[in-house]
């Protein structure tokens, strides 16, 4: 059986280069994305930065511990109380100390943080030229290779929140830069009037005495050896990055799986049906059907090893280009790269090689049952019969989809608009449409050239013809359009969709006319300018969380804002289901339809930001919507949260434009912007997807090229096999032009049959998002990304033209009266 398949392979290489070629790509599109997928699994290793100089620091703790049934629950505070000043002092008398205090400050149009100097040495920074700041207005600051402002020099810095604060100062020193953070350093006291807080504490004293002055302040943990890490700026900032690209790849590797499985397994069984004649031939020669099965499976098996041993190879070479492209579009920290593993590639090898043979092995049942008398016809006609198995799998598919789409609409919309939801669930209807296929393609053709066939000429009704009779060729070369175009749609169409949708109901919350902050500590100042401004009324909130177990295990955090009730009442339009806002006081909570205790006038026990437990009385519902309905409550529940927000409304009857020049004037003397509320949430709720729009793309891109190649492939294989219809036709008196305009034309025809099934997919899903929406009392329409689904069928229509034409005009190189009277 080998040699039969070694042999058979040479003279029909065309169609078996076809399937290396996609099981080679789709082998390596697992490997390239399972080794970039592998390289997110372990942060790297780092040593304390910030306080790596420190031998015990004290901070406060930023975790929240609850003890549960099921063991022990942590989430992050929001707002963790700094060191308190009794033990600052305490901590002195054990050795010698170094204040910590970390504000945000902004310097030549970088962000950057402040930090009095004495804490420097526990760093440790070290001067590299000029001296420390001895006196109020002079700065240290970081030199990055020889670039940035020397001493001496001039620089404006601006400090967010205190704008007192905001001005120029003198460079007196600079100290060599770090990669987790650009500082500046201020004299003692003038870090400490700007900020009066104590951060955290590096000691020189022995680490038990510290721990035993710390026990009598709750909420203060003492940091030792590489615990030390966790006052670092943003400690978990590695893995948190890691989470975010390892969710994109995880999402990569399903749909490039999935999409290449598909293929190759069509490649396979198009592969296949190609050779009826050759299959009765061998049938005729006396071969038993399990020796046609066998021989299919043999050639599958040298294919498989092949392709799948170059696909590792390929994928090899191409998740470093991979990694660099995530970190370029900003999707990876800058030091992601490709680690050692090696289960990736021994994955996408034997993933290949499965798939080879589950693909042959399907296509060798049905060789097997092929008819000696199939050699004897002088034409192969394409009965389009789907087996059942695949109809009966398609259908289960496509009715698992539909069903848990409905399902979720009836128990739970809200989870329609989840990330894993909105990527996973329309990956049902588009397998199970895929493999619909060769059911659909037919009445689908005849639909969609109807008016094409009663154009003048023969071209249109040729193509037409040709289209809905071979329905197998036509269903394999449009499956991979259907499939590009519907995840096009259905994943950029649903991220857009509900962008609009939050930036919508963020537009339909507020009542503001005026909105400023949003990013970061406002200046009192300006809020104080505010709230005296004549003719509105302003709502100054915090945003701040809060923590509620919810069935005795599960810690839930919530963001919150925290606000004044009647100022928030007059600039808010909250959607209250239930209960009233101006019900909210310093004992009670506004909760949406998510919580677990959601009954006006119940008492539910939350953690506050900085980790105090409360009981407060549910004093109103909002419904969920999009999920960006939180939680709100008043300022003395904030747990010490500044101001950063301050929405405006003009009172009736006031002068708008006298209350917005008094607003802008108050903001220009106080460096914060002021922006109209549809300025604001354009600025904070955008509609282009952000970061995971970036990804799918991406994903999308890689998923395109395959199926470009694969298409490209099918065709190329299928124009290969009609050298002798073109002949006939020039026999019959069409000259080249028209040959190969109508294989064009028909290659056209197959892709506007893909992408008309394609925008049907896409569109259903679409359909479930905003019902989802509708369920959820959210106003949105639906948005369709008409430029990205325009450039995939653009793309590939592109690859169908070359890919039919090429091969064509290669055919029509030959005398058609040779190659019509030639028997294969």
């Amino acid at each position: 059986m080998l040699s039969s398949a070694l042999r058979s392979m040479r003279t029909r290489w065309v169609t078996f280069v076809g399937s290396f070629v996609a099981l080679a790509l789709g082998a390596g599109l697992l490997a390239m994305t399972g080794l970039a997928l592998a390289a997110t699994f372990d942060a790297p290793d780092r040593s304390p930065e910030r306080f790596a100089a420190a031998p015990v620091v004290v901070a406060p703790s930023d975790t929240l511990r609850v003890a549960t049934s099921v063991g022990e629950r942590t989430a992050r505070l929001t707002d963790p109380r700094p060191v308190p000043r009794d033990l600052a002092d305490g901590l002195s008398a054990l050795g010698p100390t170094a204040e910590d205090r970390t504000f945000p400050v902004r310097t030549a149009g970088t962000d950057a943080v402040g930090h009095p100097w004495s804490v420097a040495a526990a760093t440790p920074y070290r001067l590299l030229s000029g001296r420390a700041p001895a006196r109020e207005g002079e700065v240290v600051v970081t030199a990055d290779a020889g670039r940035g402002p020397r001493a001496g020099d001039r620089i404006r810095i601006a400090v967010p929140g205190a704008s007192a604060a905001t001005g120029p100062r003198t460079v007196v020193g600079t100290v060599a830069a770090t990669d987790f953070e650009t500082a500046v350093f201020f004299g003692d006291a003038e870090a400490a009037r700007i900020h009066p807080a104590v951060d955290a504490v590096a000691v020189h004293a022995d680490a038990d005495a510290v721990r035993r002055l710390a026990r009598a302040f709750p909420g203060m943990s003492v940091l030792t050896g590489d615990d030390r890490r966790r006052a670092d700026p943003d400690p978990g900032r590695d893995s948190e990055a890691l989470t975010a690209v390892n969710a994109l790849l995880g999402t990569a590797a399903g749909i490039t799986g999935f999409v290449s499985v598909f293929v190759v397994a069509s490649t396979f069984s198009f592969a296949v049906a190609q050779r009826r004649r050759e299959f009765g031939l061998l049938r005729t020669a006396g071969a038993t059907p399990g020796q046609v099965r066998r021989t299919v499976l043999a050639e599958a098996l040298v294919i498989g090893t092949l392709a799948s041993a170059a696909g590792c190879l390929l994928g090899e070479a191409a998740a470093p280009l991979l990694a660099r492209r995530l970190v370029d579009e900003g999707l990876a920290p800058d030091w992601f790269a490709i680690g050692d593993a090696t289960w990736p590639l021994h994955t996408a090898f034997w993933t290949g090689l499965a798939v080879a043979l589950a693909g042959a092995a399907v296509s060798a049942h049905r060789a097997g049952r092929i008819r000696p008398v199939e050699a004897l016809r002088d034409a192969v006609v394409d009965d389009g019969r789907m087996p059942p198995s695949r109809a009966l799998l398609g259908a289960a598919v496509l009715l698992t989809g539909l069903g848990l789409l409905g399902w979720s609409l009836l128990t739970d919309p809200g989870d329609v608009l989840k990330r894993k939801a909105y990527i996973l669930q329309p990956m049902w209807i588009i397998v199970g449409c895929a493999l619909l296929a060769p059911l659909l393609v037919r009445p689908s053709a005849r639909l969609l050239t109807w008016f094409p066939a009663r154009l003048p000429g023969a071209t249109g009704l040729l193509a037409r013809q040709n289209a809905s009779t071979s329905v197998r060729r036509t269903a394999s070369v449009a499956a991979p359009v259907l499939i590009t175009v519907a995840l096009a749609g259905s994943l950029l169409g649903t991220v857009a969709t509900i962008d609009e949708a939050r930036a919508t109901e963020a537009t339909a919350v507020s009542g503001a006319d005026f909105v400023a902050g949003g990013d970061g500590p406002l200046d009192p100042r300006f809020v104080q300018r505010v709230r005296s401004v004549p003719g509105a009324v302003a709502s100054a909130s915090r945003s701040t969380g809060v923590t509620v177990l919810e069935e005795g295990t599960a810690l839930i955090s919530s963001e919150a804002r925290a606000a004044d009730p009647a100022a928030l009442a007059a600039t808010a339009r909250l959607p209250l289901v239930a209960g009233r806002l101006t019900d909210l006081d310093d004992g009670s909570v506004v909760v949406n339809e998510e919580w677990e205790k959601r009954t006006v006038g119940e008492h539910v026990r939350v953690w506050l930001g900085d980790g105090r437990a409360v009981s407060l009385r549910v004093a109103a519902v909002m419904r969920t919507g999009t999920g960006s309905n939180g939680v709100y409550l008043t300022p003395a529940n904030a747990a010490g949260a500044a101001v950063d927000r301050v929405d405006i409304k003009v009172r009736a009857g006031a002068d708008r434009s006298a209350v917005r020049a008094l607003l802008e004037k108050a903001g220009r003397d106080t460096a914060t912007p002021v922006m109209t509320r549809d300025a604001w949430v354009a600025a904070h709720h955008p509609r282009t997807g952000g970061s995971t729009r970036a990804g799918l793309l991406l994903i999308l891109g890689i998923a395109l090229l395959y199926t470009g190649i694969a298409l490209a492939n099918t065709l190329v294989m299928s124009t290969s096999d009609r050298v002798r219809d073109l002949a006939v036709l020039r026999l019959t008196g069409a000259t080249a032009s028209q040959v190969l305009r109508l294989v064009a034309v028909e290659a056209l025809m197959v892709v506007a049959v893909g992408a008309f099934l394609g925008g049907a997919v896409a569109g259903l899903n679409l359909l479930g998002v905003r019902s989802a929406l509708a369920l959820l009392t959210v106003s949105s329409p639906v948005v369709v990304p008409w430029a990205a689904v325009g450039a995939v069928l653009a793309a590939c229509a592109v690859a169908a033209m070359v890919s039919a034409v090429l091969p064509a005009l290669a055919a029509l190189r030959a005398r058609p009266v040779e190659v019509a009277g030639a028997r294969e």
